[in-house]
């Protein structure tokens, strides 16, 4: 593969389950979310979009990561702030 995982294949010796998901913070919300009943499963590392995270500290960052569509949500709004603060101005 050309691609360049770093340090993930150390990291996921021994026993080590995977999780694939079309939203990238899917799994960290499931885990975070199973967590309120257990400690574990912890986190060893992830892949996301060509980023690597690695340990479980990284699970409140994983899980803060916005989707495509909130993203793109995200930009529309503000495309749309500047149209809307100019029809309010001319409004008065």
């Amino acid at each position: 593969s050309d691609k360049d995982f770093g340090d993930l294949p150390t990291v996921l010796k021994g026993n080590t389950s995977v999780m694939y998901s079309e939203t990238g913070n899917a799994p960290a919300k499931l885990i975070k979310n199973f967590r309120k009943k257990s400690d574990k499963p912890l986190l060893k590392g992830a892949f996301i979009e060509e980023a690597i995270y690695i340990g479980d500290d990284q699970l409140d960052a994983l899980v803060d990561i916005k989707s495509r569509e909130e993203l793109i949500g995200d930009i529309i709004t503000l495309l749309q702030s500047p149209a809307k603060n100019v029809v309010s101005a001319l409004q008065s």
